[in-house]
């Protein structure tokens, strides 16, 4: 079933790159960090294998997705910063979420904010999502913008060269991410059960 859906989702992104060019890759891009987990381990290794027939230019189809990835992020992030902060304060005590929480995430950004932003560009997974909580907790959006930028250019260039470098089996590297994603997810999951945990242990005080 799984596999049946990437290859459906691959079929959509070839085909859009295909026809668009570098706003295909923006536009995959942008769906890609607006918290829409299109894989970008497709993305620009396919770009990537594009440069290697001459379609494409390596900093070209790098900059089209870090722009996308702005694009799309700059909308997650609005979302967070309107709707997050208020529906998280209403319904957050279903979902074990205090404002405690959220005052300690508001923290967190304020502290450490850039660094997380452009650290969490650089990992699967995570950069797919880290957009909604820093509008949440309401980040500087100027420095928002910049490490995010910052973060996903170098992301883009790397995927896009390996692609480029693998050529007609470009393909290929959707199989190591998938492991790296699989343990990415195990890490959040241990995190959302520790987070559980505690809060119910609170509860029960």
């Amino acid at each position: 079933m799984v596999e049946k859906i990437i290859s459906v989702l691959a079929g959509f992104i070839i085909a859009s790159i295909s026809m668009f060019g570098y706003w295909g890759v923006a536009l995959m891009m942008a769906i890609e960090s607006a918290c829409i987990p299109l894989p970008s381990e497709i993305i620009m290794p396919f770009s990537g294998y594009l440069v290697s027939t001459g379609q494409f230019s390596l900093w070209g189809v790098s900059l089209a997705g870090a722009i996308g990835c702005v694009l799309g992020s700059t909308l997650a992030y609005w979302v967070g910063y309107y709707g997050g902060r208020p529906a998280a304060e209403k319904y957050g005590k279903y979902i074990l979420v205090t404002h405690r929480d959220l005052d300690i995430a508001d923290n967190f950004f304020k502290k450490y904010g850039n660094f997380a932003v452009f650290f969490s560009r650089l990992l699967p997974v995570v950069r797919t999502f880290i957009s909604l909580p820093a509008g949440v907790a309401q980040m500087n959006f100027p420095k928002f913008i910049i490490y995010t930028f910052l973060g996903s250019l170098p992301f883009c260039y790397l995927l896009a060269y390996i692609g480029k470098k693998l050529g007609d089996n470009w393909n290929t590297l959707g199989v190591y991410f998938h492991r790296f994603d699989a343990i990415i997810g195990v890490f959040v999951l241990v995190g959302l059960v520790l987070f559980i945990r505690r809060h119910l242990n609170i509860r029960e005080k």
